[in-house]
């Protein structure tokens, strides 16, 4: 079985354009939008959690900190996607960080009642919802996997197939991702380091497996990328 074809995986991830209450009847008024600088924390560890947040612009990386003091990224997440979504759930305090990863984030809170009540209004959000929390567990599941059990190789080649799964668009055989990851981004997400990273990559272009460039990261064929 094809290792991501039981992962749930969005045609359009894009909440933003949903939930963002500046496009709330009724919400606009109380809601403002908040910007940070690189490197600038958009909240703690153990801080209460109490608020949904939307990226309008920029990017977000959330993650923790080990007894040793080292980091670990969980995710890198941008414009158009939600964090700190497990207070739904009934998380009270955050168990990791969320923070700036460009200049000029632009973030829309939203606190947890007003996204219960939209979600009590439209039961297809709440599906989305629900469905995008399965997805980000399924995910941290996975990458707990990976780092044990499995090599730098295939750690790489499984993010991109599962990048590719969750954020790609489909052109005949190839799949199309915005490319908004840096090399160290990639060995951040997969405990391995930026050279492996670039080594692999490039061998992988050398073949004519994937092709990348600033803009845009593009697999030639799914089925090669093993």
């Amino acid at each position: 079985m094809n290792p991501t074809s039981n992962i749930w995986y969005f045609e359009d991830i894009d909440l933003y354009n949903v939930l963002c209450p500046h496009k709330v009847p009724g919400m606009k008024e109380k809601h403002t939008f908040r910007k940070y600088q690189k490197d600038e924390f958009i909240y703690f560890e153990d801080e209460k959690s109490d608020t949904i947040y939307l990226i309008a612009e920029g990017r977000v990386k959330i993650g923790t900190y080990m007894e040793d003091g080292r980091e670990v990224t969980k995710a890198i997440l941008s414009a158009g996607e939600i964090f700190g979504e497990l207070a739904l759930i009934g998380q009270e305090k955050h168990t990791d960080f969320a923070q700036a990863m460009d200049n000029n984030t632009t973030i829309c809170p939203m606190n947890i009642e007003d996204m219960k009540e939209l979600m009590a209004q439209n039961k297809a959000l709440s599906l989305k919802i629900y469905k995008l929390l399965g997805l980000r567990i399924k995910r941290l599941e996975r990458k707990i996997e990976s780092l044990v059990f499995k090599d730098s190789r295939t750690r790489i080649v499984e993010f991109l197939r599962d990048w590719a799964m969750e954020k790609g668009k489909k052109v005949g055989f190839e799949t199309m991702m915005k490319n908004y990851l840096t090399h160290k981004d990639i060995a951040a997400l997969t405990g391995t380091s930026r050279q492996t990273v670039t080594t692999i990559l490039n061998e992988l272009k050398d073949k004519n497996i994937i092709n990348f460039d600033r803009r845009r990261f593009l697999i030639r064929d799914m089925d090669k990328l093993v």
